[in-house]
C-alpha cells in the first residue's frame, strides 16, 4: 500500500485520468460529451440514507462537473415512489429485493453492459451467486437470479448483453446490539438470531419496518428459537406466515416491542436514546453508534446472515442527455474513491480491488481481510469507528458472504406478506 502522500497523488492522477479519458470511454460508449457553454445537467437519484450521504453527492459532482440531486427516504416509502412515478427520478438506489417490484411496474429499464466500463472487473457475487467455490448460496433472492434481462423480458440466471441493476454496494446484515445491556445469561454465547426474540430483552427490541427485511430477521429468530420450522425461508407460505405472525402478534401485545424504525439515523437514535438495546440493524448506523462511543456490536449470528446487493437502476422514463448522465455516474461509483468511502462504514463494492489504492493497509486488512486493526479506523462522519485491535464480526469479506442464510427477498407470498406485517406493526 502507498503511503497517506503517495495514495493522494494517485488518487489525484486517477481522477484527472478519468476524466481526460471521459471523452475517449463516451466516445466508445455512445455518450455525448457535455458542451462547453451549456448548463450543467442535473442527475436526481432517489433512494436511502445508505448510499445518498452528502459527501459522496459533492466528489460526485466535482468529479463530473454535474449537478446531482438526492433524495433519500425509507426504503418502503422510496420505492412506492419509484414504482408509480418513474419520471420523478433519474437512478434508484436501494436493495435487491426491490428488483422484482419495480421491474414488473415497468418503473426502470435494462442497462446496457457494453456501456459500463468497469463491468469485467464486477465479481462473481452477482454473476454466480458465490465469491468462493463452497460458499453457501442462501435462500431468496440472490442477486444472480435476478440480475440478467433474458430474451423474453423476463430477469434470470442466464447471461445476456443487459442487466436489470448496477451492482455496487453490497453487505450482509443482521442485528446490533448494546454490550453495555448484554443479559449475563448470554454473556459469552455465540450470537444467534434468537436474541431478537429472547424474553430478557423483552421491551427494548427494535426492528425494521420493511416487509421484505424485517420479516427475514424475525423468522430467522423464531427459527433460532425453535418456535417455527419452515420448509423454505425464502418462500414462505401462507400457512407458514399465518404461523409466524400469530407468535408476533402475540409478543407485540406483550409489548415485547420498542418500535420499528424506517431509517438508518432512526435506527441509531432508537439505541442511542436506550428505546432499543438490540435491533435490527445495517453496518452504518452500528459505525455512527461506535463513532459517538456507544458500545454496539453487530452480531455474527450462528444461523447465518441475511445478505443484501444494492441496485442502482435506471429510470424507464430516463433518455437522451439525462441518461447519458447516468450512465456517467454508475461508471463513476465503480471507479474506485466512492468503493472506498463506503467501506469505511462496513459495505463492500463489487470491484473492490479497484477501491484497495484509496485505502490504507490498515483500512484493506479491517474491512476487507477480516483481520484485526492494526490502528484505530475513522468511518465515513470522520470520526474513530474502530478502536486497534479490534476486529470485524464475521471475519473476511469471503467468509462473511460464505455464510448468508437468507437475500432479502420479495416471495411468492408478498401480498400476503405485506398484510399480515401492517397486521402485525398496528397490533
Amino acid at each position: 500500500m502507498q503511503n497517506t502522500t503517495q495514495k493522494h497523488k494517485s488518487a489525484s492522477t486517477q481522477r484527472r485520468t478519468l476524466l481526460k479519458g471521459g471523452m475517449a470511454f463516451a466516445l466508445t460508449a455512445g455518450v455525448t460529451p457535455f458542451a462547453i457553454g451549456k448548463s450543467k445537467p442535473t442527475l436526481r437519484v432517489l433512494g436511502t440514507h445508505v448510499t445518498l450521504q452528502e459527501s459522496l453527492r459533492q466528489r460526485a459532482m466535482e468529479d463530473l462537473g454535474i449537478n446531482i440531486t438526492f433524495e433519500p427516504g425509507g426504503s418502503a416509502t422510496v420505492l412506492q415512489k419509484a414504482s408509480m412515478n418513474p419520471s420523478s427520478f433519474d437512478l434508484y438506489e436501494q436493495w435487491s429485493n426491490s428488483i422484482n417490484v419495480l421491474w414488473q411496474a415497468q418503473a426502470i429499464q435494462p442497462i446496457e453492459k457494453k456501456r459500463l466500463q468497469y463491468w469485467d472487473e464486477v465479481n462473481n457475487l452477482c454473476k454466480t451467486g458465490k465469491l468462493t467455490e463452497n460458499a453457501r448460496m442462501g435462500a431468496g433472492d440472490a442477486p444472480h437470479k435476478i440480475i440478467n434481462v433474458q430474451e423474453d423480458g423476463t430477469l434470470g440466471e442466464r447471461h445476456t448483453g443487459e442487466i436489470s441493476f448496477l451492482p455496487y454496494v453490497h453487505n450482509v446484515d443482521s442485528f446490533g446490539y448494546n454490550r453495555n445491556h448484554l443479559p449475563n445469561e448470554l454473556q459469552g454465547q455465540e450470537e444467534s438470531w434468537g436474541w431478537l426474540l429472547d424474553s430478557r430483552y423483552s421491551g427494548k427490541v427494535a426492528i425494521v419496518n420493511d416487509p421484505t427485511i424485517g420479516l427475514f430477521d424475525l423468522a430467522l429468530a423464531a427459527e433460532a428459537k425453535g418456535f417455527i420450522r419452515f420448509n423454505d425461508i425464502g418462500a414462505m407460505t401462507e400457512d407458514e406466515l399465518d404461523d409466524l405472525f400469530n407468535l408476533l402478534i402475540e409478543l407485540s401485545q406483550l409489548n415485547h416491542f420498542s418500535g420499528f424504525w424506517t431509517s438508518v439515523p432512526e435506527s441509531v437514535q432508537f439505541m442511542k436514546s436506550g428505546r432499543a438495546t438490540i435491533e435490527s440493524m445495517f453496518s452504518p448506523a452500528v459505525s455512527a453508534l461506535n463513532g459517538q462511543n456507544i458500545p454496539v456490536t453487530f452480531a455474527a449470528p450462528k444461523e447465518g446472515y441475511r445478505g443484501w446487493h444494492g441496485v442502482m437502476c435506471l429510470s424507464s422514463a430516463s433518455q437522451g442527455r439525462n441518461k447519458d448522465v447516468a450512465y456517467e455516474y454508475m461508471n463513476w461509483w465503480l471507479s474506485g474513491w466512492p468503493g472506498a468511502f463506503i467501506a469505511r462504514q462496513g459495505y463492500y463494492i463489487s470491484n473492490p480491488q479497484r477501491s484497495a489504492s484509496y485505502l490504507s493497509e490498515a483500512e484493506w486488512n479491517y474491512w476487507y481481510k477480516g483481520k484485526v486493526a492494526s490502528e484505530s479506523l475513522k468511518g465515513t462522519d470522520g470520526k474513530i469507528s474502530v478502536e486497534k485491535g479490534s476486529q470485524r464480526t464475521g471475519g473476511s469479506y469471503e467468509q462473511r458472504f460464505s455464510n448468508v442464510a437468507v437475500w432479502n427477498t420479495v416471495m411468492p407470498t408478498y401480498a400476503y406478506s405485506l398484510q399480515k406485517w401492517y397486521e402485525f406493526i398496528t397490533s
